[in-house]
């Protein structure tokens, strides 16, 4: 099964508006709308049999209807593998874990740096205490800011795996978006997945060989950043540097789907 790990799309109610924050904060225009049946359609172009569509709730009251959406995705939606959201400043985190389970959602996304909270909080800490191996955890990590004063950065994202061996995780954007070089020193060896997303627009061939090196291709997942990128494009880019041969190019594509068994 050919899946990209890393997808974002929204209640059509607030798509435009969630697509426009995307814009501001990273300065990139998007490919996409943000909406489930463009998504659907690009998943369609690129061959690909599932996408996983992440959330991070911003602030603890968007907890609860970030967490309906996916819920509702899951029903709705069988092209979709809809991950949920949890934030440390919510006082009921592990009724909402069971909620989710409940409903056969298999991952949850965290993004400190939109979230308002560091990597290394002990809030952050306590709410991964109630975290098991029932739920993948999806990480951005790296940003503009210098490692250790951006929220997440790959040594926070290593000390985090090295305190909860429990869950699989996925260190996003290789490892830490502008931050590869950390990314490489402290998460290369781990039990960390990492994803393409976001990365090849910024990345030599040098350092994406390096980086593939590093993390080895068994550990890479194939992510698109969507609406920001378009999954066939993204397929195309890494293909052609990194001169995949068809079966290892499917290898990669499928390599997800391992995960979810």
């Amino acid at each position: 099964m050919r899946i990209d790990i890393h997808t974002h799309a929204f209640h059509n109610k607030i798509a435009d508006k969630a697509v426009h924050h995307l814009v501001d904060h990273y300065g990139i225009n998007p490919v996409g709308t943000g909406k489930a049946d463009d998504l659907i359609e690009r998943l369609d172009r690129a061959g690909l049999d599932k996408a996983v569509v992440l959330a991070a709730a911003t602030s603890p009251r968007q907890v609860v209807p970030a967490n309906n959406w996916a819920i509702e995705l899951k029903k709705t939606a069988p092209r979709f593998i809809p991950f949920g959201t949890l934030h440390p400043g919510y006082d009921r985190n592990g009724e909402e874990l069971e909620r989710l389970a409940a409903n056969g959602i298999q991952g949850l996304k965290f993004h400190p740096d939109f979230q308002g909270f560091r990597m290394d909080d002990p809030a952050f800490y306590d709410l991964m205490e109630l975290v098991d191996e029932r739920f993948i955890c999806m990480f951005h990590v790296g940003d503009d800011l210098p490692p250790d004063q951006n929220p997440s950065c790959p040594k926070k994202m290593a000390a985090l795996r090295k305190t909860f061996p429990k869950p699989i995780m996925i260190a996003a954007h290789m490892g830490g978006l502008k931050q590869w070089e950390y990314a490489i020193k402290h998460l290369a060896g781990l039990d960390v997945y990492v994803d393409c997303s976001s990365v090849m627009d910024f990345v030599n061939d040098d350092l994406l060989e390096r980086l593939v090196e590093a993390f080895t291709p068994d550990r890479i997942l194939f992510g698109s950043d969507y609406p920001l990128y378009d999954a066939d494009r993204e397929i195309q880019r890494i293909s052609r540097r990194l001169n995949m041969s068809e079966e290892r190019l499917d290898a990669f594509l499928s390599r997800a789907g391992k995960i979810f068994g």
